[in-house]
């Protein structure tokens, strides 16, 4: 005979926020308070960056942000974050959706929900103009070279399964991968386009090393709490409206990210 779950056991699921009703609907949230609440990487050039000589932040999802704050009648505020910590402040709800063209990978997709992609990037190396080691991409995975990653980003497990040769080392503080190769202390720092436009628009050292063929086309979207299907619903509405009258493109464009629109 089975066993009827008593009392404590029937109230688990809510104090853990898994029964249907636990979490509080978020489109209810917004418009109960009037605020969205974005998560950004306020270091994210082209995307969500805050200019160190305005204090201003601008780029792709700052826009758009604002766009979808519109459309819901509501005012944004910005949460910063960076993504060592995205994932664990989506959970805490520190924010409603992440803004800051995360990248889609299995181990995130376990923890957050994903709208359909608005991004695709390959992987790109920054290397100094002066170096005679490193000219090429195929020059990177040799014995003897130092490759750097930002912790918590695609790029760091993408680089610990790929390469053969090359030590990983992996930083955490901004900038810190820039200075470790103009340094000399690092051969190259892996990142994606739009950190990579950021290394050729403002450095006179940064040298880009495209790949000889593609590495890993990673899909970029928007993230949100699990399980409010209702919320991840309007975002992917959003998305599929902005892609279809041409708010998107016309972004991108205004930021230098036209190449790397998902445009399916």
């Amino acid at each position: 005979m089975p066993l009827r779950p008593g009392p404590l056991l029937l109230l688990l699921p809510l104090a853990l926020g898994l029964g249907a009703g636990a979490r509080a609907q978020t489109l209810d949230e917004i418009r109960r308070s009037g605020t969205l609440k974005v998560c950004i990487w306020p270091d994210y050039f082209g995307i969500s960056y805050r200019s160190p000589r305005t204090g201003a932040l601008q780029g792709l999802d700052i826009d758009l942000s604002r766009e979808l704050a519109r459309e819901l009648s509501a005012r944004v505020e910005y949460v910063e974050t960076d993504f060592t910590r995205l994932l664990d402040d989506l959970q805490a709800r520190k924010c409603q959706v992440a803004m800051m063209a995360v990248g889609v990978t299995a181990a995130r997709a376990a923890r957050v929900d994903f709208s359909t992609p608005y991004l695709r990037s390959d992987i790109y190396a920054i290397a100094t103009r002066s170096s005679r080691a490193v000219q090429t991409w195929d020059d990177i995975d040799q014995p003897g070279r130092i490759v750097v990653v930002q912790k918590g980003t695609y790029m760091e497990p993408l680089m610990q399964k790929t390469l053969r040769h090359a030590a990983l080392r992996t930083v955490e503080r901004p900038q810190e991968r820039e200075h470790e190769v103009e340094s000399g202390r690092a051969d190259v720092f892996i990142t994606d386009y739009p950190y990579s436009r950021r290394m050729l628009m403002n450095t006179d050292w940064a040298r880009l090393l495209a790949p000889s063929r593609i590495i890993q086309l990673t899909d970029y979207a928007y993230a949100v709490p699990r399980g409010d299907a209702s919320w991840l619903q309007r975002i992917n509405e959003f998305v599929a409206q902005i892609k279809r009258d041409g708010r998107l493109a016309q972004t991108a464009d205004r930021h230098g990210l036209l190449p790397i629109v998902a445009r399916d």
